[in-house]
Parts: C-alpha cells; structure tokens; sequence
C-alpha cells in the first residue's frame, strides 16, 4: 500500500502571497466581507461575477489570502499523484485560465520543495491583464523570498499572455513553447462555452487542442469545483476525449469506459482530500465561518502513452464516496470497469480479513476480493456484500 502526500504550500509561498497582498491596502475586515462574497459567487453558476474582479482590490485581496492557497494546495496534490517530471531537459509547463499564476506558482513551488534541479519554464495564459500582473508579481517575490534558492530559481522563467481562450487563434501564439510536459487547466474549464448552445462541445475542442501540445510523456491535469453541474460537465467531456481516442485517464478513473456517474442526474464524482490550512486561512475561517478542513474538488489526469495510476483489474475499485456508518453495517460506493455500484459489510461479519474496510475514505483505491447479492423473488439486489471472509484491502491511500 502506498500514500499520497498531502500537499503544504511553502513557507516562502505563504510570505510571498502576504507582502503582495497588503500592497493592496485593503483592511481585514473588508478581506473578510469579500471571501464570503466570492465564495457565495463562485459556488452559485447563477450569480455572476460582473467584469474582471482582479482589477478590484477587495475581491483581489481576498483571492490571494485565501482562495490561491486553498487552489495552490489542490495542484500540489496532484502533482504528487502524477507521474515524476524531472528529466534531462528543460521542463515545459503551460497554465491555461491562469488567473493570478496558480499553476504556474503551485509548480515551481512544488519543483523547489522537493529537490528537483533544472530548467522550469512556465507559460500561463489568462484574458485578464490585472491577474497576469499579480502571477508576475508573485512570481518575482517568491523567487526573491530565499537566498539559497536564488541560483535554482534563477532557471526557472515564467512567460505570459494575454488570449481570450474562446477564440481558436490563441494556441498557435505560444507554438514556439511546445511541447508541453505539464499543461494545467485549474478552476477554467467551467468558464469555457459558458454563453454557448454546446458548451461541452467547446470545452472538448479546447482539450483536444491542448492535447495536441502535450509531449508524449506529459500529462494535462483539470481540476474544477466540486459542484454537481461543474462535475457532470467534466465528465461529459472525458467521455468525448477518450470515445474520440485523444487520451486515456491516468487517474482518477479505473476505467476508460464511459462515467457510470452521469447513468443518473443526482450523481457527480469528486474529490475530498485532508490537509493543513495555513494559518492566514484558518483565521477567515473562524470570522466568515467556514470549515476548510478538507479540499473538495473535481479533476483528471489526462495522458496520451496509456499509464495509469495503477493497475486496472476486475476486483480493484476506487471509492467514490464517503464511508457510511449505519446500524449494524458500513457501506460505501465504489467504482471500476464494471460500474458503479454500493459495497456493504455488516458489523456481524467484521474480521482481519476485511477490517481495512472500516479505513476507506473517498477517493482511496480498495481492493475486494469478492462480493455476493442476495436474489428475492428473481430480482438481484443492487447492493453487493462483503462476506466474512472475504479479503478487503487498501491498494492506495487518497
């Protein structure tokens, strides 16, 4: 069994965010009254933002306290769960949508703490002149933020332009820097087709295109909110990149058969990861009344040489759901090639065989050796049971 890291931004990070923050002069009471605006904002599809809200300093403040590190956390996960970047050679990221430089930062952030040595070349791409000036000041000053670091640092460059990601024309732009080991579309995808009759069919022919300036070793990572309709939406175009045969997931998914989620309107897949809020994040939390205990999002790891996180096999599920604790039995849902579909093991039937089934959390991979339905009347029952002597394990920790 093998575990993921949890992702903790850097010290230097953290400071870095701060001293460009306070260039802003905003006080924390009004950092406060915007987390909570744009927190109701972003998590309400219905409710517009109205215009670049970079160019507001409340609402700019209020992004780099405490939405940038909350994002910064969840690509640094990834980037855990992904397969190495180091090489020889320079190493080409692209951040797509890159508002304030999230990928762009949550890279070379995580390339320094771990070690890796090299040329880093970021290039990030977003519409908005004001959140392309804040990634390069953010850049700068987190560069600038040790000494020890200035000569690894001083390899790595960050490039960037301004295009509308709607229009076709942007990508042969930055042809010049292909291709790309890394490209990251991070909290973007749900802003593409918005006002268009097919916005899957946009958001598809974006990845398609990206795709296409992706190495063959590199991986294109997509994380979006952990919204039902934002989520629905992904998966509707993961089915579309790999009936299109652009593609294989490398994770999350244990499968490349179409999502088993969208078989029914109310089911989404996502993500709930733990980690360690900084402290500036924790405050707002105590004041607007938030719990940013875990970091919920939706994602995938897109690759186009056919590795997969792990190896695919009949009884090896991932759970997509939470471990429910019910009277006399446990239950959760689990998905592979096969569906999706709800395991259970009653309490009475709990042994060293199967106990690691008491452990599982959303998003581990588990492994069940097998499992049974009761059949009454000629109908099979939907759930499937762990019996007592059944194996249970954990293949891979979220």
């Amino acid at each position: 069994m093998s575990s993921l890291n949890v992702a903790t931004v850097s010290p230097s990070l953290l400071e870095a965010i701060e001293r460009v923050c306070g260039e802003t002069g905003v006080p924390l009471v009004r950092i406060h009254e915007a987390v909570g605006e744009l927190s109701r904002r972003f998590t309400n599809r219905g409710e517009k933002l109205g215009g670049d809200y970079f160019n507001h300093p409340k609402f700019l403040a209020a992004y780099l306290r405490y939405f940038l590190p909350v994002n910064l956390a969840k690509i640094q996960i990834l980037l855990d769960e992904m397969p190495s970047m180091e090489a020889a050679g320079p190493i080409r990221v692209l951040d797509v949508g890159s508002g304030p430089g999230t990928g762009a930062l949550g890279v070379v952030d995580w390339w320094r703490s771990h070690g890796f040595s090299g040329e880093l070349s970021v290039t990030a791409v977003d519409q908005s002149v004001a959140a392309l000036n804040h990634a390069r000041r953010l850049w700068s000053c987190y560069c600038r933020m040790e000494a020890d670091a200035k000569a690894r640092l001083a390899t790595h460059r960050l490039i960037t332009y301004r295009e509308n990601l709607e229009r076709r024309g942007w990508y042969e732009k930055i042809s010049s820097t292909m291709p790309f080991d890394l490209i990251i579309v991070a909290n973007s995808l749900n802003e593409i087709g918005a006002g268009s009759k097919d916005p899957i069919t946009v958001k598809t022919e974006l990845l398609s295109d990206l795709l296409d300036g992706l190495a063959p070793h590199g991986t294109l990572m997509i994380v979006e909110p952990a919204l039902r309709e934002t989520s629905r939406s992904l998966h509707q175009v993961r089915d579309r990149l790999i009936k299109a045969g652009n593609c294989t997931v490398y994770s999350p998914c244990l499968h490349d058969r179409n999502c088993p989620a969208l078989d029914h309107p109310d089911d989404w897949c996502h993500e709930e990861r733990p980690w360690e809020p900084p402290a500036s994040v924790r405050d707002i939390d105590r004041v607007v009344g938030f719990i940013k205990d875990g970091l919920k999002f939706s994602y995938l790891l897109l690759r186009k040489d056919g590795r997969a996180m792990t190896a695919r096999r009949s009884h090896v599920y991932r759970v997509v759901s939470e471990l429910r604790v019910m009277k006399g039995e446990k239950r959760a849902w689990v998905c592979n090639e096969g569906g999706r579909i709800e395991v259970g093991r009653l309490d009475r039937l709990a042994s060293p065989r199967n106990v690691a089934f008491e452990e599982i959390r959303r998003g581990d991979i588990v492994y069940i050796e097998t499992l049974s339905r009761k059949v009454r009347q000629g109908t099979v029952s939907s759930l499937a049971r762990i019996d007592h002597d059944a194996i249970v394990s954990i293949v891979r920790n979220a």
